[in-house]
């Protein structure tokens, strides 16, 4: 189910997402300050292109994190946000969206704080 639930996700707007994570990683590597934050967002972008099978971690508390997470959420963190959380709203319209809301909550939520943050896989 989770090789399914990715290709209707990808088709139906994963690529949207995914596209927009990539576009931010992208400017935030024009400066060499940036770059760690670009190669999150380029990590997370794959997950917003396959999220399905795929679940977040959240454990690491360090001061960097923190400072990072707080730029991130000024610079690049709302608008991504808005983004999946209004695509998630959308896709609660109907029974066969629920699902497909539940990831874009996920992501939406990640990109308020994606530093200390871990991808797992789910089996």
């Amino acid at each position: 189910m989770h090789v399914l639930g990715n290709i209707i996700w990808f088709l139906f707007g994963g690529f949207i997402g995914g596209l927009s994570w990539t576009i931010a990683g992208a400017l935030w590597c024009m400066t060499i300050i940036g770059i760690p934050v670009g190669m999150q967002c380029f990590k997370l972008a794959s997950l917003s292109f396959w999220p399905f099978g795929k679940d977040i971690v959240y454990d690491n508390t360090s001061g960097a994190s923190l400072i990072l997470n707080i730029l991130w959420l000024i610079f690049s963190g709302l608008p991504l946000a808005l983004g999946h959380l209004v695509s998630g709203l959308l896709l609660t319209i109907t029974i066969i969206g629920i699902p497909f809301a539940k990831q874009s909550f996920k992501l939406a939520r990640l990109a308020l704080m994606p530093f200390g943050a871990r991808v797992v896989n789910i089996r």
